[in-house]
């Protein structure tokens, strides 16, 4: 099962990669029936988000891992990193 982290203190662009990240995970839940139950989980506390290394927010992680830092993806670039994600499950 995928898990989602959005980093961040809340800011406009933190709500726009969760909402965005939101939209991916439905496009991908579409074609790939192992994305069903994946959870996006807002990380609003810097000593948190810090022990990612996270420098500059927002940051999203998926599976515990560092994927964007400082801006907010495109949506094709966070269909990649879900599908790429799903790829990488233990079977």
């Amino acid at each position: 099962m995928l898990t989602i982290k959005v980093l961040g203190p809340g800011c406009r662009n933190c709500e726009t990669l969760a909402r965005k990240t939101a939209d991916a995970l439905e496009a991908v839940a579409a074609e790939y029936p192992a994305a069903d139950g994946a959870t996006i989980e807002k990380v609003t506390d810097h000593n948190k988000y810090i022990d990612y290394g996270l420098m500059f927010t927002s940051g999203l992680v998926i599976n515990e891992k560092l994927v964007s830092s400082g801006r907010v993806p495109t949506m094709s670039e966070l269909k990649n990193w879900l599908v790429e994600a799903l790829a990488h499950q233990p079977a």
